[in-house]
């Protein structure tokens, strides 16, 4: 478990570089944020969370739930969501347009070319200005 990384992992490097090739400027983890979004862009008033899907409880095929102390995993998962939950809403209080990018869409079975999720995130920042899910 000491090993698990909550920063620079591999999903959210590989959205990293693509964007910052393309241009695109961000802060990494800017703690006066809730949640501590792994990209902000202040530009476009604009965090994207790069969620991994056991962590975050996500419903897809890389999502299964433990067998050992399953109490605890529960409460430990059910109480990601909530944080997950309080801070996308103090963040939409504040003005900040959300990306959620699952771990689904950009590895296992489902995932998406990454060109295809630089795309969306691209005209997410530049038209959209709105809330997005990006899944597998």
């Amino acid at each position: 478990m000491s090993q698990i990384q909550g920063k620079n992992t591999r999903p959210e490097l590989v959205i990293r570089n693509a964007l910052y090739k393309l241009g695109y400027r961000y802060k990494l983890h800017d703690r006066k944020l809730p949640g501590k979004p792994d990209l902000v862009f202040p530009k476009y008033h604009a965090v994207i969370f790069i969620n991994g899907c056991f962590w975050h409880g996500h419903n897809c095929h890389l999502f299964k739930w433990p067998s050992t102390r399953p109490d605890f995993w529960a409460n430990k998962i059910l109480r990601n969501k909530q944080v997950d939950n309080r801070n996308y809403k103090t963040l939409k209080k504040e003005g900040w347009y959300i990306l959620t990018i699952w771990e689904c869409a950009i590895k296992g079975r489902m995932k998406k070319p990454v060109k295809s999720i630089i795309d969306l995130i691209i005209k997410w920042l530049e038209y959209e200005n709105k809330d997005k899910i990006i899944k597998g």
